[in-house]
């Protein structure tokens, strides 16, 4: 069960608290009310609205096509159907391509959409404008690692790195963020020898998606753990629906699983 199964608001303090405390917590996306009161119900500690509705929801093959308005739409809806997780939103593909856009779409997520944290992916440029959100005090969550708003850039889905010099980028980056003020940093489809060091190396919160088990916190799409996603599964995403007795019951094992450190396994990380 969540560590905050006394019903208390989840918020960036209380997973700081966790990870002082060696505590695992649970993530999932969701995109509207009905599965956000799922996940609520089932424990998860992190609700987010990611751009992957794009794929999910929308049928599109990327997360490029979405938009401010649709991430808006569907983080309003989730925001109605939970009470207890924290609310984390993705800003989508261009929202945040200068510091002026930046800082109004994401003042437009917490205003609008009611997000409690707002996700932008790394990139060169992103430094100065994690450190803008922080002194206008809106907590920020730096995605590193695989960027999907960058696939094309970098040339498909792949992991990021495995070789000595994207490897130390990648810790660079990361604690450079964190100095510049992010929250919270998730890394995406990155060995797990490597998400570990950063994890340890950090005094945020580090989430993984195929990171392996190290991370302090771990996030799945939620379709993809009811395996009802279109097209064929991630690497690192695992089937909780086919030992199951209903959705909620998949959600609550995901989250037993990652509190207790049963999840992921080596089969779902990367070396």
């Amino acid at each position: 069960m969540s560590a905050q199964a006394d019903g208390a608001a989840v918020t960036v303090a209380t997973l700081k608290k966790m990870k002082a405390n060696a505590q695992r917590f649970a993530c999932l996306t969701a995109y509207d009310a009905a599965f956000a009161g799922v996940l609520d119900r089932a424990g998860v500690d992190v609700v987010l609205v990611g751009d992957s509705l794009g794929m999910v929801v929308q049928g599109v093959e990327t997360t490029i096509p979405v938009t401010m308005d649709h991430m808006i739409y569907h983080s309003q809806l989730v925001a109605r159907g939970m009470r207890r997780p924290m609310l984390m939103v993705d800003m989508p593909f261009m929202s945040y391509a200068t510091p002026e856009t930046c800082l109004a779409n994401a003042a437009r997520l917490m205003k609008e959409g009611g997000a409690q944290v707002v996700k932008l992916e790394w990139g060169e440029l992103q430094l100065d404008m994690v450190r803008r959100l922080s002194e206008c005090g809106i907590p920020v969550c730096a995605h590193l690692g695989l960027t999907p708003q960058a696939v094309h850039k970098i040339g498909g889905y792949r992991v990021q790195g495995r070789d000595d010099a994207t490897a130390s980028k990648l810790r660079e980056d990361a604690l450079a963020l964190e100095q510049a003020g992010a929250d919270i940093l998730l890394l995406e489809c990155v060995p797990m020898a490597l998400a570990a060091e950063i994890t340890q190396a950090a005094s945020v919160p580090v989430i993984g998606i195929g990171a392996g088990p190290d991370c302090d916190g771990q996030i799945l799409v939620l379709y993809d753990i009811l395996d009802i996603a279109p097209g064929k599964r991630t690497r690192f995403s695992k089937n909780y629906m086919a030992e199951a007795t209903g959705i909620e019951d998949a959600v609550h094992a995901y989250v037993t699983q990652v509190a207790d450190g049963t999840f992921p396994t080596a089969e779902y990380a990367f070396e």
